[in-house]
């Protein structure tokens, strides 16, 4: 869980830096990137 939170964290970073430098398609892959992790994490606390 720890690792998940870590890499969402490191993702949401990537995006803000993505959108200050108007990496649109980056910033999309990154938010793409959060949904997943942030879906493991609810996954795990549900089991």
């Amino acid at each position: 869980m720890k690792d998940l939170t870590r890499q969402y964290e490191i993702a949401k970073q990537n995006s803000k830096e993505f959108m200050k430098n108007g990496q649109i398609s980056a910033y999309l892959n990154a938010l793409l990137e959060m949904n997943r992790y942030k879906r493991l994490m609810v996954a795990i606390v549900a089991n």
